[in-house]
Order: C-alpha cells, then structure tokens, then sequence
C-alpha cells in the first residue's frame, strides 16, 4: 500500500531530524531549556532524559526497518505491530503532554511534530 510505504519514510525521515536535534541538545549546541517541557534543571537531569530520547528513537526506527523488511529479524509481525501501537499511545500522550510546554517552540513544533508522529504510526500499523 503507498500510503504505508509513504508514511514509513516519513516517520523514519522525521526520527533521523528528531535524533540530530537530540544529540545537539546532548551536545550542548542547543539549550536544553527548550525541550522537556522547560522543566529540566541540570545538565545531569539532561543527559539521562535525551539519553533515553535518543534510545527510544533509535529502537522505533530499528523497528519500523525491521517492519519495512529493511532488517531481517526472526521477530514476529505481531509483536512489531504491537511496539508501533505503544508509540501511537506515546505520540498521543506526547501531544498532550506538549501542549502543557512552557516554551513556545515545544508547544507550537513538538505538538505538531508528535501529533503527526501518531498518525504516521497509526498508519503504518493499521490493518
């Protein structure tokens, strides 16, 4: 189905721009004040938070390769699809989350860019 093919790149294109921004956060280049909420208030409080981002976007691109057939992995469709459906339920709560933000660019680009998130999944892994 094109739409599916259309959505899995999107998402994977968009996670590969997620994890740069995260790594520039990691790295310092951009201030960890605008992600998080604004709630973050060390740099040590930082590191564990965009380590795990970093984590949980490399495994949800690892997992829509392996759901692409772009990695071959014993690991069944079913249990695939069920991590993608977690991360349609962790986008949602995301945006929900995001519209609480207290920077204007977290509340304006990560409401957008989690909300479509959810989608793109939801679309990835619909029957």
């Amino acid at each position: 189905m094109k739409s599916r093919k259309t959505a899995m790149r999107t998402m994977i294109t968009l996670l590969c721009v997620v994890l740069v921004f995260h790594f520039l956060v990691l790295f310092e280049v951009i201030s960890y004040e605008v992600v998080w909420g604004g709630r973050i208030s060390s740099i040590q409080e930082m590191r564990v938070f965009e380590g795990v981002s970093i984590l949980l976007n490399t495994f949800l691109i690892i997992i829509l390769l392996i759901k692409a057939k772009n990695i071959r992995h014993n690991t069944k469709n079913k249990v695939v699809d069920s991590v993608i459906w977690i991360f349609v339920v962790l986008f949602a709560l995301n945006t929900i989350g995001n519209l609480f933000s207290e920077t204007w660019i977290e509340l304006v680009a990560g409401t957008a860019l989690t909300s479509l998130s959810s989608f793109l999944c939801w679309v990835i892994v619909r029957k």
